[in-house]
């Protein structure tokens, strides 16, 4: 336990290689990987390289959509929590959590019918963080 940070079942981070800040997350420790919300993505191959394209909308309130292109660290099939198999095409990026940077894999994928449209998954928290889930937001970047 020594050295690893407390987090709650809920946390506001940012995605700054992204433009994207203030995102509410869900710690989900039922969950492999780490997944954002995105309202449509494409892959593409440019020079023999994989690319996932991603259109997100930073403020629900706002028109502005950004879109995001990294390239594809891996593929990997994973399944729903309804069993549902499908391909996830994972980019690396970081996250700032607790005034810090940390390097995450993420998918895109919509989750325009979930509460949070980020889910912190276990891939990201194990070795760094202990979930409370009696709180949230512990992780909140003060300025």
């Amino acid at each position: 336990m020594k050295g690893k940070k407390i987090i709650g079942r809920t946390e506001i981070i940012d995605l700054p290689e992204l433009g994207l800040y203030n995102i509410e997350a869900k710690t989900d420790t039922g969950a492999e990987t780490s997944v954002l919300h995105c309202e449509q993505m494409e892959v593409v191959k440019r020079k023999g390289h994989l690319y996932i394209i991603g259109h997100i909308r930073p403020n629900l309130e706002s028109e502005q959509v950004l879109k995001l292109t990294f390239p594809v660290h891996r593929e990997r099939t994973v399944k729903s929590s309804f069993g549902q198999s499908e391909i996830r095409y994972i980019f690396l990026t970081k996250v700032r959590m607790f005034n810090e940077l940390y390097d995450i894999k993420l998918s895109f994928r919509d989750r325009s019918a979930m509460s949070y449209p980020m889910l912190l998954g276990r891939n990201f928290i194990t070795g760094k963080f202990l979930v409370d889930v009696s709180k949230k937001n512990l992780a909140s970047n003060m300025i």
